[in-house]
């Protein structure tokens, strides 16, 4: 049916690198096994995607019961295959290979998306389960793949082989090759030339609302080609063409490979009345129902009044499956543990990459240049962190030079193809494709990713963030040009909302309790400084880090930069005895400093208060909390941003200016004076606060 795949059919045959070959008609019977558990946890349920995951089981039950390569004894092996489920919807297929494996019980799965449950609506990563990662919105998944192949080429290149051999499976359906970011992630894996990327893509031609040819009409090989990768068409319910394509796959050396299967969304599903209810766009967000249900699991030779089963032949399958993997992986160990004791450095390097720990850095020697831009001063961060940290991967949306992570690149060089020596991340215009592939790179292990564009792209990177966020990924978001100050470049490039935006996600907390997102906007060069070995000492949560275009004044003489390791606190050369607070994140920091000069020539003491992290500021004490902004106190903010960006600190009583409209195209410092961002009307908004 498809030449392409001819070619390379009796490979399968002649050599499995991963199992030896099972009975077919066994092996049908197993994809059958993980259709009953399917579309029976989405019955139980009465909620989800039972379709798409019937038509799937071919492919999942191959690579699970004969290619994946795991160790089923230690979950988070470093050198195991890792798989990246792109359409979380189709938990249930992956909920029920993963049940063959032993990493689920069949209660587990009947507990499909109930409260407590381990088997969510979509999969949450859990590696001990074998989840690599949580899925959300269509395309990202097989983008994360993407970033761990990155992240296994680039150990490889420090490591070597014997440590760094396996390979990265995605699987994505026709929703994530529609999704803007699968263009993204098909360039640069093609670019780098990922050979260690194979990519399953469920082409069944239904979406949830429609057949696939009301919104798209395309040539995917093409399309695919074209980026450079290997493309095999097969048919994707048909073992033995799985099979030659995994084989083919594995064996690519220059290429990351696309295998496109044609399968059946509902395969063996039949209508109340017996008919075929195959291909139907009712199969993919609905339970089958009723008498519909009932004949499809007759069907499939199930039983309807007692679904979750495992056939015994089945059974045995995946526990001979297990049995080839201890001893795969006993010998990969083996290869392992001669290669540390041939290689101590690199064995012990390895292991604290791997370990999860932040990594030990010397800040000591940096010294700021006093007024420079934040930008500029992270740019000195990061050529310190480029040379004591040789685990992490910078990456920029085309714009090293002016986001200033070209700081980190001076002192490396680029991933190229067939080059992976370096750790500067080159990604191009694509905003959520980097930061997609740089949390890939995290989940993979092993890896320190950051990724910076301007603060206004931010807006492309929020569903990134998200995830980030939900799977608490440490990954460092770079952000500059932070403000209005942008200036000439007009509102378009102009961030008014974005603060007060990623500040939100200061407030969600996580599964784990901890503010989902920390966030940091230094006041000068020195908070930078300060703020980044807070980013790098981050194991838990996402750090957003916020910078600004212009140079910045620096902080009052004496100023103690450690104080904000509290999210916030009282500035050098504040008044003991104040009458009014003034507080600010950022560049305002400074602006106030010189309003004040002003007010204390009128008479009026001053408390300055730097708030670079206002989630970090609520998880101190309620004494210290208290000691810096006292209750009853009169505050007055200023921000670039969004008035509501500092209304949670000044209170109820205080005031807050702040940005009410979209900026304007003009240098900054005439939108300075426009706009009042300056000590006068400083001077001027504090005097009517306080007569007010």
């Amino acid at each position: 049916m498809y030449n392409s795949i001819r070619n390379i059919q009796n490979l399968a045959y002649k050599r499995l690198t991963r199992s030896k070959m099972n009975d077919k008609n066994l092996m049908n019977k197993a994809a059958d096994n993980i259709r009953i558990l399917a579309a029976s946890m989405v019955e139980k349920a009465k909620s989800g995607h039972p379709g798409g995951a019937m038509g799937g089981a071919d492919f999942i039950n191959v690579l699970f019961s004969e290619f994946l390569v795991y160790d089923p004894e230690n979950p988070s092996w470093s050198g195991r295959d890792r798989f990246y489920l792109d359409p979380g919807h189709m938990s249930p297929m992956l909920y029920s290979a993963l049940c063959l494996q032993g990493k689920f019980t069949l209660d587990e799965l009947s507990e499909f998306r109930q409260w407590g449950s381990p088997t969510p609506g979509h999969p949450e990563r859990d590696i001990n389960r074998g989840i690599e990662n949580t899925s959300g919105p269509l395309g990202q998944g097989h983008t994360f793949a993407a970033g761990a192949a990155v992240a296994e080429k680039f150990l490889e290149a420090r490591l070597g082989k014997e440590v760094m051999q396996h390979k990265i499976y995605a699987y994505i359906s026709d929703g994530g090759v529609e999704e803007e970011i699968s263009q993204g992630a098909g360039r640069i894996a093609g670019i780098l030339g990922l050979n260690n990327l194979i990519m399953f893509y469920d082409s069944n031609d239904i979406q949830l609302s429609t057949e696939c040819n009301v919104v798209m009409d395309e040539d995917t090989e093409a399309k695919y080609k074209a980026w450079g990768w290997n493309v095999i068409k097969i048919n994707g319910n048909d073992v033995d063409e799985i099979r030659a394509a995994l084989t083919a796959a594995q064996k690519e050396e220059h290429r990351p490979t696309l295998i496109i299967g044609k399968t059946v969304m509902g395969k063996g599903a039949l209508k109340d009345d017996g008919s075929s209810y195959e291909h139907s766009i009712k199969t993919h967000g609905a339970p089958l129902g009723g008498d519909a249900y009932v004949n499809t699991i007759k069907n499939l030779g199930g039983d309807p009044e007692n679904p979750f089963q495992i056939f015994p032949e089945v059974k045995e399958l995946y526990a001979k499956r297990t049995e080839e993997l201890k001893k795969l992986v006993a010998e990969r160990h083996a290869e392992e543990t001669k290669w540390a004791e041939a290689n101590p450095e690199k064995a012990a390097l390895m292991k604290e990459w791997f370990s999860g720990n932040a990594p030990k850095v010397d800040w000591s020697a940096l010294v700021q240049k006093e007024g420079s831009a934040t930008r500029a001063a992270s740019a000195a961060c990061l050529g310190v962190l480029a040379e004591q940290v040789p685990n992490m991967i910078c990456a920029s949306a085309d714009l090293s030079n002016s986001d200033k992570t070209d700081g980190f690149l001076k002192k490396t060089t680029s991933l190229m193809k067939n080059d992976f020596n370096g750790a500067f991340f080159q990604a191009g215009v694509s905003e959520l494709t980097m930061a997609c592939m740089c949390i890939g790179m995290y989940l993979h292990g092993g890896v320190i990713p950051a990724c910076g564009t301007f603060f206004v792209f931010s807006d492309y990177m929020k569903p990134a963030v998200r995830m980030a966020a939900l799977m608490e990924v440490p990954i460092k978001f770079i952000w500059t040009h932070d403000a209005f100050r942008v200036g000439e470049d007009g509102p378009t490039h102009e961030p008014v909302e974005q603060e007060a935006q990623i500040r939100l996600m200061e407030k969600l907390k996580n599964h784990h309790g901890k503010d989902s997102v920390r966030v940091f906007r230094p006041a000068d060069a020195d908070e930078t400084t300060v703020c980044w070995a807070m980013a790098m000492e981050n194991t838990e949560t996402p750090t957003a880090l916020i910078f600004s275009r212009q140079n910045i004044a620096k902080l009052p003489a004496g100023n103690d930069y450690e104080q904000a390791r509290k999210g916030a606190y009282v500035v050098a050369g504040s008044d003991n005895d104040y009458d009014i607070i003034l507080l600010a994140d950022g560049s305002e920091v400074s602006t106030l400093v010189a309003g004040a000069e002003l007010l204390r020539k009128d008479g009026i003491k001053v408390r300055i208060v730097s708030v670079p992290s206002e989630g970090l500021f609520r998880t101190q004490s309620k004494e210290y909390q208290e000691s810096v902004l006292p209750k009853g106190s009169k505050i007055f903010g200023m921000t670039a941003g969004l008035p509501v960006t500092l209304e949670g600190l000044v209170g109820a009583n205080g005031k807050v200016f702040g940005m009410t409209s979209f900026g304007f195209s003009a240098p900054y410092k005439v939108l300075d004076e426009k706009l009042g961002y300056t000590a006068e009307n400083v001077y001027k908004q504090v005097k009517t606060f306080m007569e007010e």
